[in-house]
């Protein structure tokens, strides 16, 4: 970011601040404004690196009421998120001035770039056809608890930035200036009076809801990325025709993922399906409605459309109602009027339902593939009169959206834990007297029963008397097949398997897919029906053994049969949030590295290809950091091109909350792609793996250490806010699987979550320094090092992504959290030890870097950390005087609604997540 660049920032983020500080002012009062101003210049001596500070800062807020509290809280806390609003609105202005510099070439990292790389490189068209064929993104959206903003502070964020980009326009007149100052002071004023905590949690529809929201800008960019690769290829490689099928796609898990979610039930997912529709069909018939009012040609003035009149006359006559209605359009205007009979079919989608025959004759569109028919013979008929611009200016877009989103706007994922699959299949085994005691098989035994027993026909129907959870996964799987009988695979995407171990556990999923085949006496489309089955591989244990794991899935013929069926595609998941919880950083990435490596292995000894899904979450700890630097460090000898990568939580908005935002996003997801699918897939050198082997194990003994300590799970709930964060009404699903004071009990997010909030950030970076630290003086061993991260995708992604959370932590800060544990026998020692690892991995990194400082190389990112810390360590100190308000208040969580107290320490956590823009 150049020195200008800076300054325009910065004037702004001062703008805001000045009208703040009077919204302050008149509703808190000098004294307030003044108050503010105290704590915000000592927690500025505190981010410039006088540690004493610290205590000072403690020990003032310490006296401060609760009223007071609320009053720094709330400040610091809306003045990081005009910060943020304004840095969004920069990188915008600096995402449209690189694309104005690089006119007309593409700028980089663009769709355009990557074609201009591939064609120097010498690829030849041919190559080009065999990339583009391999190529396929999906984006899968979570609702993973980690969304803390309300939407109804998102929609006040939202008019304020467009206020603000309303005053960009240098030709408005003074009295317009004014009035548009007005409204952003007004909005300020709102924003002030509203809550920033949920009274409660969410339901699952209204996360459902909330996913949908976002979709309407995306709706608008798809179309502008085909058209990219189409320009891309008409300069570069002129005989290649664009895929048929979409270079971006979209899926979903919200309604779908029912692992620990007892809220997602069968009803909600068939809700959920239906919503996913409607949204569908109402852009479609939005679309449809706009194309009308334009198509105003009369066939006075133009050759008549002969094939639109002939479709006019066949709906007219299967449809005797829409041919009464047709009746009262205007008879020379054929375009408009089958414009309308396809917006009189969608209504008549929209009437549907998701999983039930509609009649024989009925009107409604069931595939993309019928609706894409009737817009390419307006296109046709359009081509015919030499009309091509109207085509290339209007329908293409809307066959673009058809293609990308079909008449589901994303596809749905199912998950669900292996344990309650198993439990569902040995009580059917039981009821239906195949095995007396099924969950006492081997694994051997158990795959034999399996497979024997899918097509029995001892098993019991939808009526049989069977437990509440069995009954549920039937009636999902029930659910799946009359919905896929009706509508195609086309609304699903994957159904995945969490915590899965063993072969038998995908097997267990292939029997109920088999076992839904005789619901409702069956259907002859049955034979064609596929559903996608991925098992999740999660721990570090299950990731080393997934080799093996596919390998007898893979040998099991029943199950090979399903996949040659399905064009031997296979589906993989790969967890990166419990792999760290489980291992440390640095042993999950190399276990998950080299894991998929291995898979990929196996899977071409079977013929199978493997697209792999990747789940990361938005925060470091959890595989976060920039989406394309993931993609390029992927192992190339397991990546051809096929990926699917979840976008988590606070992810959605702040990736695709923004059109020109989500798509620098889109767009450099699909660089690094095509970059990384065309790469020549060289191993490692032995060298490097030794040293990965080395730095593993090493780091993953250092880890364990630390969290197998023997009070340590206590110490963490002293120190984090994990006991707040798992009352905090964000999310819909429970945070944990299970009761227990363990970690392993806890899920990754919240344990993410908790060591952000207290500025350690542990999850992203423990275990380095321990790996590295016996290297420093080995001058060989560094050389090694540094040509690895200069060489190596995986490893520089690996060492800048640890980076940047080693500069996100503040030690001085964590320690105060660490205080609270020093009841706790060992408590001292233990925060000891993470302050003293944060200072070996600070040494290792900047050693490996071979700098002094973090971000050495990117000297505006950490100024822009420091400035950021001038207000986020304020929060954090508030925070920790809250902790300890609420430990010396037993009673404080025992009210049905949050009180004063409750509502202050979720006012905090909301504050410290807009200021580290991340929560788990």
């Amino acid at each position: 970011m150049s020195a200008p660049q800076q300054s325009e920032l910065r004037r702004e983020v001062d703008s805001l601040g000045r009208l703040f500080g009077e919204v302050i002012k008149h509703h808190a009062g000098q004294q307030g404004f003044d108050l503010v101003e105290e704590v915000r210049s000592m927690a500025r001596r505190l981010s410039e690196g006088d540690a004493s500070m610290a205590t000072q800062l403690r020990d003032r807020i310490a006296q401060l009421s609760g009223d007071e509290l609320s009053i720094i809280i709330r400040s610091f806390t809306i003045v990081l998120e005009l910060a943020n609003l304004a840095e969004d609105r920069h990188r915008i202005r600096v995402i449209r001035d690189r694309e104005q510099q690089a006119y007309p070439d593409a700028r980089s990292e663009s769709i355009g770039a990557a074609f201009a790389t591939l064609h120097d490189d010498g690829l030849s068209t041919a190559e080009i056809r065999g990339l583009l064929e391999r190529v396929k993104i999906e984006l899968v959206f979570t609702a993973h608890p980690t969304e803390a903003k309300r939407r109804s502070v998102r929609r006040i964020l939202h008019r304020i930035r467009q206020l603000l980009n309303a005053g960009d326009d240098d030709e408005l007149l003074p009295r317009e200036r004014e009035r548009n100052n007005l409204f952003i002071r007004g909005e300020l004023h709102k924003l002030w009076q509203t809550d920033f905590v949920r009274p409660w949690r969410p339901t699952v529809l209204q996360e459902v809801e909330r996913g949908l929201a976002i979709m309407p800008g995306l709706w608008n960019e798809a179309p502008a990325l085909l058209n990219d690769l189409e320009r891309a290829l008409q300069r570069y490689y002129p005989k290649v025709a664009p895929p048929e099928s979409p270079l971006v796609s979209f899926g979903s898990w919200i309604g779908g993922d029912r692992d620990g979610n007892p809220f997602v039930t069968p009803a909600v997912t068939a809700e959920t399906l239906t919503l996913l529709r409607r949204h569908a069909v109402l852009e479609h018939r939005s679309k449809a409605r706009q194309l009308a009012r334009s198509l105003s040609m009369s066939d006075r003035l133009t050759k008549r459309p002969a094939k639109i009149e002939a479709a006019l006359a066949d709906v007219s006559n299967r449809w005797p109602t829409l041919a009464k209605e047709l009746e009262k359009l205007a008879p020379l205007e054929t375009y408009r009027r089958w414009l309308f009979a396809m917006r009189w079919r969608l209504n008549k989608t929209l009437q549907c339902s998701i999983d039930q025959p509609a009649g024989k004759d009925s009107p409604a569109y069931w595939s993309r593939n019928d609706l894409a028919a009737d817009v390419e013979l307006v296109a046709e008929c359009l081509r015919e009169t030499g009309d091509e611009l109207l085509v290339t200016n209007e329908v293409e877009p809307w066959l673009a959206q058809i293609k990308v989103f079909g008449l589901h706007t994303a596809r749905l994922d199912l998950r669900q834990h292996s344990a309650v699959y198993r439990s569902a299949i040995d009580e059917m085994c039981r009821v239906a007297g195949l095995c007396d005691e099924p969950a006492g098989l081997d694994e051997p035994r158990r795959v034999e029963l399996l497979v024997n027993s899918m097509a029995s026909e001892q098993l019991p129907g939808l009526d049989a008397e069977v437990s509440d959870s069995t009954r549920e996964t039937l009636e999902l799987f029930a659910l799946v097949r009359r919905t896929m009988r009706l509508r195609g695979a086309g609304p699903f995407g994957a159904h995945v398997l969490s915590m899965t171990e063993k072969a038998s556990d995908i097997v267990s999923m292939l029997w109920l897919w088999n076992w839904s085949g005789r619901v409702d006496g069956g259907s002859p489309r049955d034979a064609e029906l596929h559903l996608p089955l991925s098992p999740l591989f999660e721990t570090i244990d299950d990731l080393n053994g997934a080799p093996d794991t596919l390998r007898q899935l893979f040998s099991i013929p029943t199950y090979r049969q399903y996949v040659t069926e399905q064009g031997d595609d296979h589906m993989v998941m790969v967890g990166y949030s419990d792999s760290t919880k489980d291992g440390g950083y640095l042993s999950a990435q190399w276990a998950l590295q080299q894991s998929q490596s291995a898979m990929q292995q196996v899977a071409d000894e079977f013929g199978i290809k493997l697209t792999f899904f990747h789940g990361r979450g938005g925060s470091l700890g959890r595989g976060g950091g920039p989406a394309a630097r993931s993609i390029l460090s992927l192992p190339g000898d397991a990546f051809s091109g096929s990926l699917r990568l979840t976008e988590q939580g606070e992810v959605l908005a702040e990736r695709y909350g923004t059109p020109a935002i989500a798509y620098r996003h889109l767009e450099q997801v699909c660089w690094s792609t095509l970059t990384a699918a065309s790469r020549v897939a060289d191993p490692p050198p032995p060298a490097w793996v030794e040293m990965m082997e080395r730095l593993a194990s090493s780091s993953l003994a250092a880890y364990r250490k630390l969290v197998d300590s023997p009070r340590f799970a206590d110490f963490y709930r002293e120190v984090t806010p994990i006991d707040e964060i798992e009352r905090l009404p964000i999310g819909s699903r429970p945070s944990k699987r299970k009761g227990g004071n363990r970690i392993e009990d806890l899920r990754a997010i919240p344990w993410v979550f908790s060591w952000t909030q207290c500025r350690a950030i542990l999850p992203a970076w423990y275990g380095i320094g321990s790996a590295v630290e016996p290297l420093l003086d080995d001058p060989a061993a560094i050389d090694l090092l540094r040509k690895m991260l200069k060489e190596w995708a995986f490893f520089e992604a690996t060492i800048s992504n640890a980076e940047l959370a080693l500069a996100k932590a503040n030690m001085p800060v964590f320690q105060l959290y660490g205080e609270l544990g020093n009841q706790i026998e060992g408590g001292q020692q233990l925060a000891q030890a993470i302050v003293d690892e944060y200072e070996r991995s600070r040494r290792a990194v900047c050693a490996i870097n071979n700098t002094e400082n973090l971000l050495e190389s990117i000297p505006w990112l950490g100024r822009s950390i420091q400035v950021r810390n001038g207000y986020v360590d304020a929060l954090n100190v508030a925070q920790v005087v809250l902790l300890e308000r609420v430990a010396n208040d037993p009673d404080a969580y025992q009210h049905a609604m949050p009180d004063a107290l409750e509502h202050l320490v979720n006012l905090g956590i909301n504050g410290v997540s807009a200021g580290m823009r991340t929560t788990g």
